[in-house]
């Protein structure tokens, strides 16, 4: 019997890279190339359906870039990577990068006459996807995957304060969540509780993202800072490598922003953000969990609607990624399920409820 063909993810915004490099593997009877997308977010849907054995991953793309897109699948489901790009020549920096996290092996497109040297390159770019077939790349990536426990205890059985007019709302989100955000937060009216996020984005993306919204929609929104009050109309989003708590101070609440460990391999972490929130705020709370990979979240979202909190999430239709809110689902924290358009709207139907 034959050893199964090795499934092949192409990722490249160039449409005559990711035609020639499909040709060349296809032609290779062991190599079968399950699609070809021109980035990492039409990558990730695909993939959702089936998971390749190996992915070729050019650097430079629109919506993110793929040293980005390679830690994600490192952190999530660690996967052979071969890349293939113009950035990588041998020494640079971007190879570095690559490298550390976690690629097995880099093939350098020149910039000039790339379909010839692609087809001169073939038992090269060949021979790279067989032996990152056989690569180990767990053995690559830290596997211990810390839960929410690192940065705080779950909820005792003693409800959060109930009486109080002050609402919050937690917001959980990654991949595709960029795009997804904008579409809740820009139809949000000026009047409208106090909004926490978690985005997973890279250290020093997150106060460009939140300026960016602040100029588009009617609420102010902004990296958050520690100590910063959580309050109507104003929409917090956690710095990226830094975990955000909700914390409280009598009837008022602040986000308390600080340093830890990866939390399912996140920081920050949504599922740190949703169990301070079903700590510190119970049922004067709405968590909604929106597209994004793996399964940060799930855990948070359950403890909050234990503690009486209303539960969210973005349907599988909408997402761009369907894996936190299914996670969620399977673990019973998902009250609803709602369409992206329509979560603006649902965050302002549950607060009134609350009234």
């Amino acid at each position: 019997m034959s050893a199964p063909r090795i499934k092949v993810m192409v990722v490249d915004d160039s449409a005559v890279v990711r035609q020639v490099v499909t040709g060349l593997l296809a032609a290779d009877p062991a190599i079968e190339v399950i699609g070809a997308a021109a980035d990492p977010l039409l990558a990730m849907a695909r993939m959702q359906m089936q998971w390749p054995d190996v992915i070729v991953l050019d650097i430079e793309m629109p919506r993110m870039d793929g040293i980005t897109f390679l830690k994600k699948i490192m952190a999530e489901r660690p996967t052979p990577v071969v890349i293939c790009s113009t950035l990588t020549e041998r020494g640079a920096q971007t190879s570095m990068a690559a490298l550390a996290a976690g690629a097995v092996a880099i093939i350098t497109k020149p910039k000039l006459g790339l379909k010839q040297f692609l087809i001169d390159a073939a038992d090269d770019l060949v021979a790279a996807v067989k032996g990152a077939a056989r690569a180990n790349v767990k053995k690559l990536v830290v596997t211990d995957k810390l839960t929410a426990d690192v940065m705080l205890q779950p909820a005792d059985d003693r409800p959060a304060m109930i009486q109080t007019t002050e609402r919050v709302v937690a917001l959980g989100t990654s991949t595709g969540g960029t795009q997804a955000l904008e579409v809740v937060l820009r139809a949000l009216p000026r009047v409208c509780p106090g909004i926490v996020i978690v985005q997973h984005m890279p250290e020093k993306f997150t106060a460009e993202f939140a300026n960016r919204l602040n100029s588009l929609c009617q609420i102010e929104v902004r990296e958050a800072q520690n100590n910063d009050r959580v309050v109507p109309g104003r929409a917090l989003i956690a710095p990226g490598g830094k975990h955000m708590l909700l914390r409280r101070n009598g009837a008022q609440y602040f986000v308390e922003v600080k340093d830890g460990p990866l939390v399912n391999r996140h920081r920050p972490s949504v599922d740190v953000l949703f169990r301070s929130v079903a700590k510190c705020a119970g049922a004067n709370a709405l968590g909604v969990i929106m597209t994004g990979m793996g399964d940060d979240g799930a855990a948070g979202l359950l403890e909050m609607r234990q503690a009486g909190a209303h539960t969210l999430a973005q349907d599988e239709e909408s997402c761009v990624v369907y894996g936190m809110p299914k996670e969620a689902l399977k673990r019973g924290g998902v009250e609803a399920h709602v369409p992206l358009s329509g979560i603006a709207r649902e965050v302002m139907r549950q607060m009134h409820a609350l009234q």
